[in-house]
């Protein structure tokens, strides 16, 4: 039987835009302590050749994790089997899931049920973004269904205490043009199912705070946590964006009825489905007084402030 470990350990799965702002802010919490820190990383490529840039800059951030003290450890989190995940995990008290938009379907709760299987003291998943539960599992987005698979999972057990943090929307989704909401050059605002609809953005360095800061600060906390850069109405967007520009901007509304057209004809595109679920309006927004982080007093970053600051 697998035990976890006796000495508070902590492993963070994946670095890239989320993971690094999350191991800055537990590295650089004033409440760790003596928690060891480790970033899991996928195994080289076999073929990768040593000249190759990518791998020299693996390299070069490793070797800046190690100088920190910040160790690592390899796991193919795709292929790897659940017991293969289980006998990795089993070395932490705590894991913090910041991978797996590009993962195939059925990682997430893989790796939640390896987590179980290890005995996980705490575990943060994957789960950044909407409230799934509100969504629901009728939504035009799969990829939803399995978040409420995960949840149903970790809520069917006591062993492992978990922790969700809801944070919407990263705040630089909101201005991909393929998204559709901020136009290319911020010429146009699209409003997703209807004017007075909100909408949850938050950015990944205040993601990172709030996990340390619920991590060490808050270890009674479970289940969902809910955090948010700004939570504004497409209206308040299309005034910020014009403030910003200082200029008029077009102003287009896409039906929930257009959305679904737009699905119906392209079926298979993810971002349609993305934009069908967000002009429903549901799940993906949540009043600014619910969160952690207004009454913890953290000062996140709004909407105007990531302009003034891209």
């Amino acid at each position: 039987m697998m035990e976890s470990a006796s000495k508070p350990s902590i492993l963070i799965l994946g670095a890239g835009e989320l993971g690094n702002e999350v191991i800055s802010a537990v590295w650089g919490h004033p409440r760790r302590n003596d928690n060891s820190l480790t970033v899991l990383l996928r195994p080289d490529p076999s073929d990768d050749p040593e000249s190759n840039p990518a791998t020299l800059a693996r390299r070069d951030f490793i070797s800046t994790l190690q100088r920190k003290g910040i160790s690592t450890v390899r796991a193919d989190i795709v292929n790897d089997t659940e017991a293969d995940l289980a006998a990795v995990f089993s070395s932490y008290s705590t894991i913090i899931g910041c991978t797996g938009m590009t993962y195939p379907p059925g990682t997430q709760l893989k790796l939640a049920k390896a987590l179980l299987a290890a005995k996980v003291d705490r575990y943060f998943p994957w789960q950044y973004g909407m409230d799934y539960d509100a969504i629901g599992r009728d939504s035009s987005q799969d990829l939803f269904t399995e978040q409420i698979d995960v949840r149903d999972l970790l809520r069917g057990q006591s062993e492992t205490r978990w922790v969700i943090v809801s944070t919407g929307l990263f705040m630089s989704f909101l201005f991909e043009p393929a998204f559709g909401v901020v136009g290319e050059g911020m010429e146009v605002v699209t409003a997703l199912g209807r004017w007075d609809n909100e909408i949850t953005v938050t950015v990944p360095r205040d993601i990172g705070r709030a996990i340390a800061e619920v991590l060490f600060g808050d270890e009674d906390v479970q289940g969902v946590v809910y955090i948010a850069g700004e939570t504004a109405s497409y209206e308040r967007i299309a005034g910020i964006v014009e403030t910003v520009k200082k200029a008029k901007i077009k102003r287009e509304l896409a039906t929930v009825e257009q959305l679904d057209r737009e699905l119906k004809a392209d079926p298979d595109n993810g971002m349609k489905k993305y934009r069908a679920v967000f002009g429903e309006g549901k799940g993906v927004a949540w009043p600014m007084e619910k969160t952690f982080n207004v009454r913890r007093d953290m000062q996140f970053c709004g909407i105007s402030q990531y302009l003034a600051q891209s």
